[in-house]
């Protein structure tokens, strides 16, 4: 079944304000700080998959790590640049609603603390 967006809505994570400014503020990140975060919203979401106990196996969790990523996927997207930052997002995007959420709260932080640590480094270096 396809997903019908409005205007405002045209992407999957733009349903959550949160989540939305969290992805817009990502994209607009550096390369490294992009794969830092990809790396650690990894964490959260297969963390977040064993407390709801949707991953029971070491296989599950490779499931939840290689789903949507299958060769001829789309590209094109930012996101599809890099493995690690496509595997966050993609992972991100097969998540239950409530998961994202919880995602998106932890997700903002990452990004938030990523821009105070970046910005203090320039401080130091002036």
């Amino acid at each position: 079944m396809k997903e019908v967006y409005s205007k405002e809505q045209r992407r999957w994570y733009d349903k959550d304000p949160i989540l939305s400014n969290a992805v817009k503020t990502l994209e607009n990140s550096d390369d490294e700080t992009q794969i830092r975060i990809a790396l650690n919203l990894i964490k959260i979401i297969i963390e977040h998959n064993i407390e709801s106990e949707q991953c029971k196996t070491v296989e599950d969790i490779i499931n939840a790590v290689g789903s949507g990523l299958e060769e001829g996927t789309r590209k094109g997207r930012w996101y599809d640049i890099d493995t690690t930052v496509r595997t966050a997002m993609n992972m991100l995007q097969n998540c239950p609603v409530e998961v994202q959420r919880a995602v998106a709260q932890e997700m903002a932080k990452e990004v938030v603390k990523s821009f105070k640590t970046e910005n203090s480094e320039d401080d130091s270096e002036a």
